[in-house]
């Protein structure tokens, strides 16, 4: 990596998505004394939680909250929300909040200059987003996908990466954890072997074991989202997650996944399967 300081900004969908998919590289990177910038698309007001986080009428407010606390903990510099309200991920998207629009509905061009002032300002190196099928298929994560490309076109961002992760390896780890963790009733293991991205398109992969106590930690830090209402007969997703021994979750999370859609493997990066990393490598 170049001696210089880099700037990461990391677009997520709503407040969590970050921990599981690239809180990792975030805190290697601040830890490396680069600026990482968060970016949350939608206030998450949607989300599952029991009703010890809904007392107060506001959830959207703790989960935002419970993000600045994750980006505490990763070392990052400035957190952002663009102001859109969370789309829901099934079923019909709901009428828009007052004053507010859902994120699935906001015109790209819109939601992408609000991301490109952002880009711009900080002078990003390197845009985290998602891939073109928003990973699992959730519509706010397509959205992201959308959003973030066209952002990086606009304030000229050298390297837009797709956070992801082999889809062969999730689909396998789920499938062990499903034998003994109890996962959500709306919870579908099967749903991993038809998403995120084939291992042979992955271009990079970054070992984040040195930070796993933070990924964890900002993974804790969504104490909303891995809150129990009474009506699920397992773990939320995320809880589960949590309970998962620490020399296994190291395993499991030791590593996160990037696509680069500009380039292909080429075999030219610095692992020695051809794989790159380091998020910044063969920046200019």
């Amino acid at each position: 990596m170049d001696a210089m300081t880099r700037t990461l900004v990391a677009f997520h969908a709503h407040p969590d998505d970050e921990a599981l998919l690239t809180s990792g590289t975030m805190a290697k990177a601040a830890a490396q004394g680069h600026r990482v910038v968060l970016v949350v698309a939608t206030d998450g007001a949607l989300g599952l939680a029991s009703d010890d986080f809904r007392t107060d009428g506001d959830l959207a407010a703790t989960r935002l909250d419970e993000t600045r606390a994750s980006a505490e903990v990763l070392g990052v510099d400035r957190v952002e929300w663009l102001g859109y309200a969370d789309s829901g991920h099934d079923g019909p998207v709901p009428e828009n909040p007052p004053g507010r629009v859902r994120f699935c509905r906001a015109p790209v061009e819109e939601a992408a200059e609000r991301l490109a002032a952002v880009l711009t300002t900080e002078r990003a190196d390197v845009l985290l987003t998602y891939d073109a099928a928003g990973g699992y298929g959730h519509r706010d994560h397509v959205r992201v996908h959308e959003v973030g490309a066209r952002a990086a076109e606009i304030a000229g961002t050298q390297r837009v990466l797709e956070a992801t992760v082999p889809r062969d390896t999730i689909a396998r780890a789920v499938r062990l954890a499903a034998k003994v963790y109890p996962f959500p009733k709306e919870f579908d293991p099967t749903s991993f072997e038809r998403a995120f991205t084939a291992r042979a398109d992955i271009t990079h992969r970054v070992d984040v074991r040195r930070h796993i106590a933070a990924k964890r930690a900002s993974m804790r830090a969504h104490a909303s989202q891995a809150s129990n209402d009474g009506s699920q007969s397992g773990d939320r997703t995320l809880a589960a997650f949590l309970r998962i021994p620490r020399p296994l979750f190291d395993l499991v999370f030791g590593r996160e996944w990037f696509r680069d859609p500009s380039v292909g493997r080429g075999g030219n990066g610095t692992g020695a399967d051809g794989i790159r990393t380091d998020v910044f490598e063969g920046l200019a």
